[in-house]
């Protein structure tokens, strides 16, 4: 089947145009035209009136959302998450574990799998596994009954059920450097989290293959003139990529500002971090089996850390707008782009002849008008913000 995006004011990585058309054949992009082109008959035509058209976001650090948490293990949990990442222009996302005991770990990948199998809403690309393998001293907000050293054996045991694309540890641990190179040996994306490394260890874990800094200065060691840290270095390294929570909590504008300058777009990916509160009233939850309390969208534990966030993609992508100074066919780069090439998911980031059509739709405040998931449109009720033809 062919569906025709009319009038699009298309952005996509290193790419603006505006009036722009968007052929789609099923569920890949078949052809981008130009304003003014010869225009081909399509099944369906949608009029988007100059709205902004961007690749779908991937959101590959996400807790939870809607009162649902990954670690609830369930496939209730799993379709309520799934279906509200679609809101938000979520198209992919990596479902994210806490550090929980085993048992819970092993309920929370069946579920993955059985969601991969029959999706009801975004696309599952695979888990995100933060901790268990987490130096004491820097738990923040995971269960530090839990802990454990790194271990290459139960990552085999896991990704049997369910594919793990990225593992978030302590690479200060006994056997850090290590577990570095066997994850990027299977393919899994090492990534440094709440971790006391310095200098020396963070550059002995990146020449291992930690190419990923999680939740990037949260839990962290940080710069300092004598003592470097992993912050440093995270802003130094030019192949490493770094997540940002842009809530207005995690990090103040100043250092997003001066993480853009020195990173670059290209190696900035926005993320929410979000627990199950987010999308959902101020109130009491549970993440990872500890207390959390949501005060105006902030959420903490009884002793004030900060324990995720409410933050959906979209807030994420206008914040940095208003922070980073930067055209918008650079910083779109880092809602989906860079995460796709990073973790290698193929023909997905893009709005490109060839690649997947993923696609969402925003207003002038980047909130969510309309979705195309694999080329089909989502939440037919949304098709109010566009006009069909």
């Amino acid at each position: 089947m062919l569906t025709l995006l009319k009038n699009c004011h298309l952005i996509s990585p290193e790419l603006e145009l505006y009036r722009a058309f968007l052929l789609l054949r099923d569920a890949w992009i078949k052809d981008i035209l130009p304003a003014g082109a010869p225009l081909p008959e399509a099944d369906r035509v949608y009029e988007l009136a100059g709205q902004i058209t961007v690749p779908g976001f991937i959101d590959i650090h996400c807790h939870g959302r809607g009162g649902a948490d990954f670690c609830d293990g369930t496939p209730a949990a799993f379709n309520t998450i799934g279906r509200g990442k679609l809101a938000e222009g979520v198209t992919g996302f990596l479902a994210t574990t806490m550090t929980v005991d085993l048992e819970r770990l092993e309920t929370t990948f069946a579920a993955a799998a059985e969601y991969c199998r029959h999706p009801t809403g975004a696309k599952l690309l695979g888990i995100h596994l933060e901790g268990p393998f987490i130096n004491p001293d820097c738990a923040g907000a995971q269960n530090p009954a839990f802990l454990r050293l790194p271990d290459i054996a139960l990552i085999d045991r896991l990704n049997r059920v369910c594919p793990i694309r990225k593992v978030s540890f302590s690479p200060e641990l006994p056997g850090g450097v290590a577990f570095c190179l066997a994850l990027a040996e299977r393919g899994i994306m090492p990534s440094g989290a709440h971790s006391a490394a310095d200098y020396s260890q963070f550059r002995a874990a990146e020449a291992a293959g930690m190419k990923h800094l999680t939740h990037f200065c949260n839990v962290m060691t940080p710069v300092h003139h004598l003592r470097f840290g992993m912050v440093g270095g995270g802003l130094l390294a030019d192949d490493v990529y770094v997540e940002i929570i842009a809530d207005g909590i995690h990090l103040c504008p100043e250092m997003i500002e001066l993480i853009f300058a020195l990173k670059t777009a290209d190696r900035v990916m926005l993320i929410t971090d979000a627990m199950c509160g987010s999308a959902m009233p101020d109130g009491n939850y549970d993440l990872g089996g500890l207390p959390v309390s949501v005060v105006n969208g902030k959420a903490q534990l009884a002793n004030g850390t900060v324990a995720g966030s409410t933050l959906q993609m979209h807030q994420a992508l206008r914040r940095a707008v208003g922070i980073a100074g930067l055209p918008l066919q650079e910083l779109i780069k880092t809602t989906a782009w860079n995460q796709a090439v990073s973790l290698r998911f193929p023909k997905l980031g893009k709005l490109a002849k060839g690649y997947r059509a993923d696609i969402v739709i925003l207003n002038e405040r980047f909130e969510p008008q309309a979705v195309w998931l694999g080329g089909q449109l989502q939440n037919e009720n949304t098709v109010e913000n566009i006009c069909r033809k």
